[in-house]
């Protein structure tokens, strides 16, 4: 999803917020404050899902090159030094 996509999919699902709590209440947020909360997280989706991919990724290319060497990840951690 795009950035804007998350942006319509979170205005339908929280068409309002609020702050506040039971004790003192609770205040709708204005609409630049409530844009501003929902494009926050849209970017927090984003950056997850960009971290999520990165890490496969990664997985995938240590993977790849263990095959190119024709070793095992555990071979590579004991050419390394590692445990």
């Amino acid at each position: 999803m795009t950035k804007n996509e998350l942006i319509e999919q979170f205005k339908k699902d929280f068409p309002t917020l609020r702050e506040g709590s039971e004790e003192q209440g609770y205040v709708e947020l204005s609409v630049e404050e409530y844009d501003a909360r929902l494009s926050h997280w849209a970017d927090n989706v984003l950056a997850k899902e960009a971290a999520v991919q990165a890490a496969a990724e990664a997985v995938t290319q240590r993977q790849a090159l263990l095959d190119k060497l024709g070793i095992t990840e555990d071979e590579a951690r004991l050419l390394l030094g590692g445990n």
